[in-house]
């Protein structure tokens, strides 16, 4: 029996990915994807005991260049920059954004290395910028490189798994991860999201071939429509899926209190469907789950939305 003292065993499985530079991606005064985004989550996770907190690694070129053309590695990495550059009307680069980007794509792959090979079996990885909105040639949408979609890749590449599933409860709709993924096989997307909303993608009729399921929501739309769309129509489609490995894009911009949208989520959804998709990850993967920081721009929300899920990943 666990004395009083013991801290829970299954928090202390809990590996945390994050690294100062993400600070570093200078969006600017007044720009909702700020950095106090990123302290305000790190501070939040701070708080529960147990955690296996890791230092992210810098991804390789080579790691990126899986999912993104030439190019966008030239804009991000190569051009030089030494003051804030607008790409599009949301998205920037600074002089610390190069790096920023290359340490939340490597988190996302040594959280993949790090279930594959048993150290962990559930990781969240604490980084900016979001990345579930750039595809294969163009940044958007206040994301540089897909991240997630770096780490699908490697998993599908260097570890050779036949089935792995991208599932998507960010408000805004996961084009991005989306398109670089549309005709892969071995790859299954899942998103619920507002709709209509930026980016205008994510309709259920998109589809791919076969493996793209997606799950609108009109504004105002809560917690009884989100979490019939995942009991009625994602989350089967995931089960029969029976991915190997689970990564998830956890944007919190769903919450009733974000000023970017109008669904009116509370934390404990959050909480519930990442129990949900935690049993999935049991019953098909060994327990193997990622999940990466996308949206979600009021600080109290991500703050009680990220402590929420971590605590759903822990059980």
């Amino acid at each position: 029996m666990m004395s009083q003292a013991d801290p829970t065993p299954a928090v202390r499985s809990v590996r945390i990915y994050t690294h100062p530079a993400c600070l570093a991606h200078d969006t600017g005064p007044d720009h909702a994807e700020r950095p106090e985004r990123l302290r305000a989550v790190v501070d939040a996770l701070r708080q529960l005991p147990g955690l296996n907190w890791q230092e992210a690694p810098i991804a390789t070129r080579e790691q990126l260049a899986r999912v993104h053309a030439p190019a966008l590695l030239r804009q991000v990495l190569d051009e030089t920059c030494t003051q804030r550059r607008q790409l599009d009307p949301d998205t920037l680069l600074s002089p610390g954004s190069r790096e920023a980007a290359l340490r939340a794509a490597g988190a996302a792959v040594a959280a993949v290395d790090a279930v594959m090979s048993g150290p962990a079996t559930r990781v969240f990885c604490a980084v900016r910028p979001p990345g579930h909105h750039a595809t294969a040639d163009m940044a958007m949408g206040f994301c540089l490189f897909n991240s997630i979609a770096v780490a699908a890749a490697h998993a599908l590449e260097h570890h050779g798994l036949a089935r792995v599933a991208i599932v998507d409860f960010d408000v805004h709709h996961g084009n991005g991860s989306q398109d670089i993924f549309a005709a892969e096989p071995r790859l299954l997307f899942a998103s619920s999201h507002q709709s209509p909303l930026y980016p205008g993608s994510g309709a259920i009729e998109e589809c791919g071939i076969g493996n793209i399921h997606n799950a609108p929501l009109p504004p105002g739309a809560g917690s009884t429509e989100f979490r019939a769309a995942w009991c009625d129509q994602l989350l089967p489609a995931v089960h029969v899926f029976a991915p190997q490995l689970l990564l998830v894009s956890a944007g919190f911009d769903a919450h009733r209190s974000d000023p970017l949208a109008q669904l009116e989520l509370e934390a404990d959804d959050y909480a519930w469907l990442t129990r949900e998709l935690c049993a999935i990850a049991d019953r098909h993967a060994g327990g193997r789950l990622v999940s990466l920081l996308e949206g979600g721009y009021d600080l109290d929300a991500l703050r009680e939305c990220s402590q929420a899920h971590v605590r759903a990943l822990a059980a």
